[in-house]
C-alpha cells in the first residue's frame, strides 16, 4: 500500500488553491467546445452560430479565472523533483490563457479552427495535470 502524501505547506496550499480557480476556467472552455462540437452536426445554422458566440464568451470568462488562479501558482513552492511538473502545469495554463484571448475574439467567426486549436491545447494541459498529480502523490482521475 502506498503511504499518503505529506500534508502541503502554506505555499503549496496557495498553489493548489490557484490551480482550483484556474481549473474552473478550463472547465468553461471545455463546456464551450462541447457545445460547438454538438451543434456542428446540426443543420441549424442559428444554433451553430449561437454555440460559437457562447464559446467566445466562455473563453473570455475562462481567461479571467485562469489568470486569477495562475497568479497564485508559484512552482517554487515545491521541491525540485516536483517543481518541474508544477512549472509545466503553469506553462500550459499560460498557453491556455493566451489562446482564450484569441478564442474570445474569433470563435464567432471561425469556430471550427478555434475549437481544433483549443482541443490541442487542452490535451497538453490534461497531460500536464496528470504529471503534476502523479508528482504530488494524488491519483489521476
Amino acid at each position: 500500500m502506498v503511504p499518503p502524501p505529506p500534508p502541503p505547506n502554506p505555499l503549496q496550499d496557495k498553489y493548489l488553491q490557484g490551480f482550483r480557480t484556474a481549473a474552473r476556467g478550463v472547465a468553461q472552455i471545455k463546456d464551450g467546445i462541447s457545445r460547438v462540437v454538438r451543434t456542428r452536426s446540426s443543420r441549424d445554422t442559428l444554433q451553430v452560430r449561437l454555440a460559437a458566440k457562447r464559446l467566445g464568451g466562455l473563453c473570455g470568462a475562462a481567461r479571467g479565472f485562469i489568470t486569477s488562479g495562475r497568479g497564485q501558482m508559484e512552482p517554487t513552492a515545491y521541491e525540485p523533483p516536483t517543481r518541474r511538473p508544477a512549472q509545466d502545469l503553469v506553462f500550459q495554463l499560460d498557453s491556455l490563457a493566451n489562446s482564450a484571448k484569441t478564442c474570445q475574439a474569433s470563435a464567432g467567426k471561425t469556430p471550427t479552427v478555434v475549437t481544433t486549436e483549443m482541443l490541442g491545447r487542452l490535451r497538453n494541459y490534461e497531460a500536464a495535470v496528470a504529471a503534476f498529480r502523479a508528482a504530488i502523490g494524488l491519483p489521476n482521475r
